[in-house]
């Protein structure tokens, strides 16, 4: 897919959610390493070396582990930006994708939090990658990133949190 200047369009995800919980709860449960994994059971998701448990703060590493489409793949990533608790950046430095930039916005309204997610990323594989993304990876991505979000609602809101965050920094 091209635009009106002949610049390839690259694929990005936006997802906003509303959560009944404290801005520095979602902020954190966000960045949390342990609450990660649970919300990627289905892919065996396991932080492998960096920061493993707790929560990510910024300049730091983690690599993962996980299954996606019957294939082991490894993807390190860096919190490269932070700004407790409105926003945090991880960004591939490592892994399947050209690029990944996952950028996360908090905001409160009323006695929600907003959580706006922003995922953008690179297909390789030129054409090949182009047409998977558009009929199967980036619904994929949407759906996982759908179900992050919504274990991070269900921590939140339900007080879930607690025994997660005591630990982290």
């Amino acid at each position: 897919m091209f635009n009106f200047i002949n610049k390839p369009i690259v694929p990005v995800i936006e997802l906003t959610t509303n959560i009944r919980a404290e801005i520095d709860i979602c902020f954190d449960l966000s960045r949390s390493i342990d609450l990660h994994c649970i919300s990627t059971v289905g892919t065996d998701e396991k932080a492998i070396a960096g920061t493993t448990c707790g929560l990510i703060g910024f300049n730091e590493t983690v690599t993962w582990q996980a299954k996606h489409f019957g294939i082991r793949q490894q993807l390190t990533s860096k919190i490269t930006a932070y700004e407790r608790p409105f926003h945090f950046r991880d960004e591939q430095l490592k892994g399947p994708f050209s690029y990944i930039k996952h950028d996360h916005f908090f905001r409160t309204v009323g006695n929600f939090t907003t959580v706006i997610d922003h995922f953008d990323y690179g297909i390789p594989y030129g054409v090949f990658g182009k047409s998977f993304d558009r009929l199967i990876l980036n619904n994929y991505l949407r759906r996982f990133l759908e179900e992050r979000n919504r274990i991070i609602k269900d921590y939140a809101e339900c007080g879930r949190f607690m025994d997660l965050l005591k630990t982290g920094s």
